[in-house]
């Protein structure tokens, strides 16, 4: 069964960087697909960035492009998304999640066969 765990939300200043981690197990991941999504208080979970495990090709929303960077550890089978610059509108539950073919919509929440159970980010202004 596949696990996905996150770590490294936390409070931060508007302006400021957090790096998330997602460690992933119980999979062979060559063929995946990797996502981070978010969610705010009161509206739905939106994409954040993907990435193809194999090769490397990288996905952005348009509100994190040129902030936010997605990569992966294939040694420690993780992800990770480092966010620099962050605004108080990047307040929200992180949520990393995993898609057994890279193939498919990567920004669409339905288009990911495994969840983690989130981390909060919360930026202050």
């Amino acid at each position: 069964q596949v696990q996905l765990v996150e770590s490294g939300g936390g409070l931060v200043q508007a302006g400021g960087s957090l790096r998330l981690s997602c460690a992933a197990s119980g999979g062979t991941f060559s063929s995946y697909r990797m996502g981070w999504f978010r969610q705010a208080p009161g509206k739905e979970r939106e994409f954040v960035a993907a990435i193809r495990w194999s090769g490397g090709t990288t996905y952005y929303a348009d509100s994190v492009k040129g902030r936010f960077t997605i990569s992966r550890d294939n040694a420690k089978n993780t992800v990770y998304l480092q966010m620099n610059g962050l605004k108080p509108e990047d307040t929200a539950v992180y949520y990393c999640a995993a898609a057994r073919y890279a193939s498919g919509s990567y920004s669409r929440a339905a288009g990911y066969d495994y969840w983690g159970q989130g981390t909060q980010v919360t930026v202050s202004s």
